[in-house]
């Protein structure tokens, strides 16, 4: 073999096997059952929603077609306002109480040398139990006369407290059960957060001479913002799309003062007089909403730690 032959062979890449295409199409064929199930039951009827909002039927068998008469409808209505306000004043208390309480929860369990897993699954539980049962329990707890919870106020002399006849402490109630029942949910994501610090920070911080508030708010806090985020998002959708226990506690009383957007929805849709096209114009606009809220929570976000 001559020296340019040598040097030609040596020079010359070996050729890539090409993937057979029955490999290459294997995670989408793994992917397809749960993307058929995803567009049936969800991306399907999202548009059919859309397309609804632009007709109104009594009884889902007739459509009449009215163009954004719907839309017009909602968005001069008192009521509809009135329940806008309820949702935003709901859902903020919701997202911030919810994001403060969470951080101090995962602070305290992710110290806690014994007893971690016990204290994580504790807090955890209220996620598992069915949003209709906390409604229902929680009723019997907020009673006026005979609830647990003015009992043991009475214990200690205080007056009964109007828990859910009177609007602002039913308001109150409803935002407290809300941020009880997500607690723990959202303390797992802080607490992920939290353990995938670096140890060595604190070490150096505390050789520095660093107190723990100081550590707190110099490391703790900024590394926490990408967990912070998730939680920041996750609780303006779940704010804005509560129904489920507020219903079976509250009912949206008294005189709608818990009537949050999703029952709005849910009302025009389902208890007479029917207004589907309303309903449906009335979850276009709190997909709107929510998807607004969610891109600038994540744009101001990014922004901030750009």
């Amino acid at each position: 073999m001559t020296v340019a032959t040598a040097t030609r062979a040596g020079s010359e890449t070996p050729r890539r096997r090409r993937t057979p295409w029955g490999l290459r199409l294997a995670p989408y064929l793994f992917l397809l059952p749960n993307m058929v199930i995803f567009g049936v039951f969800t991306i399907y009827p999202a548009f059919s929603g859309v397309n609804i909002s632009l007709y109104e039927s009594p009884n889902g068998r007739v459509f009449r077609w009215v163009g954004l008469g719907n839309y017009e409808r909602i968005l001069t209505s008192d009521e509809f306002w009135r329940v806008a306000r309820q949702t935003i004043t709901y859902a903020f208390a919701y997202v911030a109480l919810s994001l403060v309480l969470a951080t101090i929860a995962a602070v305290l369990v992710n110290q806690q040398r014994r007893g971690k897993a016990f204290f994580r699954a504790s807090l955890f539980v209220p996620v598992l139990v069915s949003p209709v049962v906390v409604g229902l329990v929680f009723g019997w707890i907020l009673e006026r006369q005979g609830g647990l919870l003015n009992n043991m106020l009475g214990a200690i002399g205080i007056d009964p407290i109007p828990w859910l006849v009177d609007g602002t402490w039913a308001m109150i109630s409803i935002i407290g059960v809300g941020v009880w029942t997500q607690l723990g949910f959202y303390m797992l994501i802080l607490l992920a957060g939290l353990q995938a610090i670096d140890p060595s920070l604190y070490e150096a911080a505390r050789m520095d001479g660093a107190s723990g508030w100081q550590q707190f708010w110099g490391i703790t806090l900024p590394l926490l913002k990408p967990s912070a985020l998730v939680v920041l998002i996750l609780g303006t959708i779940h704010g804005f799309q509560a129904f489920d226990f507020i219903w079976t506690l509250t009912g949206g009383g008294p005189v709608g003062a818990t009537t949050l957007i999703v029952q709005y929805i849910y009302e025009n849709g389902f208890i007479s007089p029917i207004r589907y096209g309303t309903a449906a114009a009335g979850g276009v606009i709190l997909f709107l909403a929510v998807f607004t809220l969610t891109l600038v929570n994540w744009f101001l976000s990014r922004g901030k730690e750009d």
